[in-house]
Parts: C-alpha cells; sequence; structure tokens
C-alpha cells in the first residue's frame, strides 16, 4: 500500500494533504523508512528506542526508564543490548540526512556552523578514550577541565532567531586526533555528499562555514582550499595580522640600499587603533535586540605563521592566507551594559558592503548551535546513559541525531500542547521541546517500520552470590601520543 493510501486508512484530516503540510507529512515518512534501512543490526530495538526517546513524557533521565514508554514494546534487555552491539551505517546515515532540504540564508547560501561539545564522564575510570573537555564554570570567566568524550557536530544553520539547527555530522575526538584536521575531514565529507545530493550547484554562493574562536580559522581555510566555502570564525581580541607584503616597487623605494625583501606588510594590533588605518567598508544596521550595529572590514590581513606547531605536515615555507578582518560594534548585549567588540576573519576577500553585512549576521546565529546542545543534554538525554564503551556512545549519538532530525521535519505537523503558563505560538515558531510534547500525536498517521517483537523469556543473568572475576581495566585521561616538538623530529617519526 502506497504512503497516500496508507495515510487516507489512518484517517488523516484531508487539509493536511494539501500543500506544504502534505510535503512535510511525505518528508518525515521517507526519512523514517531510509533511516530504518540504516539500521543493519538489532535494528527494531534501535528504531523503537528513537521511538521512546521522541514520545517519552517529560525529560530522558536514565536510558532503562526508556524501556517503560508504550512505544517501546521490547524488554530493558532488548534496549542495553541494541545499544552495546547494534550497527548503524554511518555512511548511509550520513548520506541520507544530507538530502533533506536544508535551511538558507540570504541569497539562498548555506550556512554550516562546526563546534566540538563534551559527553562529560569525570566518574568512569573504565572508559577509554577519554579526553580533558573545556567546561565553564558558573561564574564569569572560570572554566574548568573535566574528562569526556568531546564530540565535534556540523550543523545548518537558519536564519533570524530560532532555536532549531538541522544536525548533519558527528564525530568523536580520540586521543590522537587533531581537531582541525578533523573538521576539515568533515566538512569536505559533508560538502561532497551536499554536492552528490544536488544541494550546492555549480553558480550557487559557496558554502559558509561558521567557526567559533576555539578555531585555527587560517589553518582550516588552507585545508578546505579547493571547495566552494568560505571559512568565518572569531579571533580574540589580542591578536596581531599582517597587511601584504610590499611590491618590488615600493620595496626599492623604500630601502634604496636593497636587501631581502620582507614576506608581510605593517602589522595590525587589534588592541593598537592607530595600526587600522582606514577600513575598506563600514556599514551600520539598526537591530532590536543589541541596538545599532556597526561593522567594518579591513582586506587582505593574513596571519603571520613563524612557529611549525601545527603545520609539521606540511612541505616548504609556511603559507601566506589572505583574508577580511571585521570589527563588530553593538550598542548594547543582554545582561551587559558596556559591549566589547567582535573581531572575525573571514577568508573571503574584496567584499562588498551587503556581503560584510551578511556575514557578522550569519556569525550571529551559531549560538543557535548553543540551543541544540542544550537540548539534546536536557531533553533528549544524550548525556544520561552511563555507557563504558565509546563506540556504544557513538551509537546513541547518531539515535540521538536521527530523533532530532525527526523533530525538525514535524516542526509544522505537531500540535501545539502548551503548558497554561506558556505563551501562544505560531506552529512555525515552536520550538524543538514543544514539538516533542505533539510527537506521540503524530507517530500513529507515520509508518511503523519495526516488526512486532517475540515472545521470548529472559536470560538467567549472574548467578546470585557470584562474583565478578574479570574487573574492567582502568583507563589514563588525555593525550596517549606524544606530539613532535620539531620539524626534525617529525621527520624521524614518519620515516
Amino acid at each position: 500500500m502506497s504512503f497516500m493510501l496508507a495515510r487516507a486508512a489512518r484517517g488523516v484530516p484531508d487539509s493536511e494533504q494539501d500543500g506544504q503540510k502534505r510535503d512535510a507529512w511525505m518528508e518525515l515518512a521517507d526519512l523514517r523508512q531510509e533511516v530504518f534501512t540504516c539500521l543493519t543490526a538489532r535494528r527494531d530495538e534501535l528504531f523503537e528506542l528513537v521511538e521512546a526517546v521522541l514520545c517519552a513524557e517529560g525529560p530522558v533521565r536514565t536510558l532503562v526508564g526508556l524501556a517503560l514508554a508504550p512505544e517501546h514494546r521490547r524488554g530493558h534487555g532488548a534496549l542495553y543490548d541494541a545499544i552495546n552491539h547494534g550497527r548503524i551505517e554511518i555512511a548511509r546515515l550520513r548520506r541520507v540526512l544530507s538530502t533533506v532540504a536544508l535551511p538558507r540564508a540570504a541569497g539562498g547560501r548555506i550556512v554550516l556552523a562546526a563546534d566540538v561539545t563534551p559527553w562529560l564522564r569525570p566518574d568512569a575510570p573504565t572508559s577509554p578514550e577519554r579526553l580533558f573537555c573545556h567546561v565553564y564554570g558558573r561564574r564569569k570567566g572560570e572554566h574548568q577541565m573535566i574528562p569526556g568524550w568531546p564530540y565535534s557536530i556540523i550543523a545548518a544553520l537558519e536564519t533570524g532567531r530560532t532555536s532549531w539547527t538541522m544536525v548533519l555530522d558527528a564525530q568523536r575526538l580520540r586521543p590522537d586526533d587533531d581537531e582541525a584536521a578533523v573538521t576539515a575531514i568533515q566538512v569536505r565529507d559533508l560538502v561532497a555528499r551536499l554536492i552528490e545530493a544536488g544541494q550546492w550547484r555549480e553558480g550557487d554562493p559557496n558554502i559558509l562555514i561558521v567557526l567559533d574562536a576555539g578555531y585555527d580559522t587560517a589553518r582550516l581555510a588552507f585545508l578546505l582550499d579547493g571547495l566552494p566555502v568560505e571559512v568565518l570564525g572569531r579571533l580574540r581580541s589580542d591578536r596581531v595580522l599582517s597587511r601584504p607584503a610590499p611590491s618590488r616597487e615600493e620595496f626599492l623605494l623604500a630601502s634604496p640600499a636593497g636587501g631581502r625583501p620582507p614576506k608581510h606588510g605593517a602589522e595590525f594590533r587589534m588592541k593598537d587603533e592607530t595600526t587600522w588605518g582606514e577600513p575598506a567598508h563600514t556599514t551600520a544596521t539598526a537591530t532590536s535586540r543589541y541596538g545599532n550595529a556597526v561593522a567594518s572590514c579591513w582586506d587582505r590581513l593574513h596571519h603571520r605563521l613563524t612557529r611549525r606547531a601545527a603545520w609539521l605536515d606540511h612541505d616548504g615555507a609556511l603559507p601566506i592566507i589572505d583574508g577580511t578582518l571585521i570589527r563588530l560594534q553593538v550598542e548594547q548585549l543582554p545582561g551587559e551594559r558596556d559591549p566589547k567588540p567582535v573581531w572575525l576573519w573571514t577568508s573571503a576577500v574584496a567584499i562588498t558592503p551587503a556581503h560584510l553585512d551578511q556575514l557578522w549576521q550569519a556569525f550571529l546565529r551559531r549560538f543557535d548551535l548553543e540551543h541544540t546542545f542544550r537540548m539534546w543534554k536536557q531533553t533528549l538525554g544524550w548525556t544520561a546513559p552511563k555507557i563504558r564503551d565509546p563506540q556504544s556512545a557513538d551509537r546513541w549519538t547518531w539515535l540521538i541525531i536521527i530523533a532530532y532530525a525527526q523533530l525538525q521535519l514535524a516542526r509544522t505537523l505537531a500540535p501545539d500542547l502548551r503548558r497554561p503558563w506558556e505563551r501562544p505560538a505560531p506552529l512555525e515558531r515552536l520550538t524543538p521541546a514543544r514539538v516533542r510534547r505533539g510527537f506521540r500525536h503524530l507517530r500513529p498517521r507515520l509508518p511503523l517500520p519495526a516488526s512486532a517483537p517475540k515472545p521470548t523469556r529472559p536470560g538467567p543473568g549472574r548467578p546470585p552470590g557470584s562474583k565478578n572475576r574479570a574487573p574492567a581495566r582502568h583507563h589514563d585521561v588525555g593525550k596517549t601520543t606524544k606530539r613532535a616538538e620539531t620539524l626534525a623530529e617529525h621527520q624521524n617519526r614518519k620515516g
């Protein structure tokens, strides 16, 4: 039976078969079918586990508590067996997510945000591959380093103020991984999948990659060279950049005695306004949240690379990567009277004033990814399970991504079951938590590919009174491989 006939048999109102709602029903149903084909071992239990996450009452506090949801028809033993021994074709699932319609910024541009969020496991000494994860303290300026599993997440951003993002990829950082290299591989593979799915075609605006201050934007721009992407990242306010080196004629006029021509031009110190000079463009935009936003940009500024550090694999002289420096100053911030300027660097050069405004507005949307992380951890229970094996954690992470993708497609279909103290909102403006609240009412109208459980008996388990004679091994936290400090040492290791 086709999906249209199945919907008519289930009593879907005719009004929902018109226009965008009909397309949303079809897209959500197709996604569920495609996702089910990506589950290759314990697929029925894995799919029902996602159903329980979507339909459980209130936030997910424990993994075993999902076995009590009516949508979960199997026992808690099958739940743990699926998490520990199930199998998901991650490559196929990534291709499926790349075919979902992506939100677009002004001019039809795709905006992707990359960030790292930790799954903290400070009390799990038997869990391998844990790293020290940076966590902000409760007071301003405080931070801590807590053991856990850091995950690199890439999501597509929307325009305007929203708490929605479309998560497209996730990768756990291992002890020997280089964060910039892992992010570059993620972006390269994701862009290739988007091109293959027809999301980006020749002639479309370049895909914008938005990063926060923890990333090396210049190195990522170098690693992503050759792709139709544009890197935009925030810089610390104490950085020093360099202008282009003078031409041969300018050098001979300034140094008639000759000598070696310089590789870098005059310095641009962010804390020294006398070194700035006149900006290439300056724009002013009135905003409702931040007051008047003034953006200025300086063309063709590059980071002066003087140490190998992260460039040990690069042969030859260190590259010069030109870009545009942007200074954003707003009148006010929520909770702060004297906001500090924000410095951004993009790999694009010779930008226009309209392009300048698009860049800093897209960067402000990067913080929407924080809403997604909070939704995962506080409502969907991403970090709630006490999982020992990191491979099981990866499996659970992708189940959360599957659940969140279904919420994204159901945002115009779910009823608004708001609490008496909540404000009414149009269906297209519902938050992820309110869409999840109504997902249980959508589920009977959607196809359920998982088969019914077979009757069985629970296993005998460990005999009463027996002891565990194979204690789990304890693992150290942090980087396990010492990194080469010099180029010669690095070449000796490769040889």
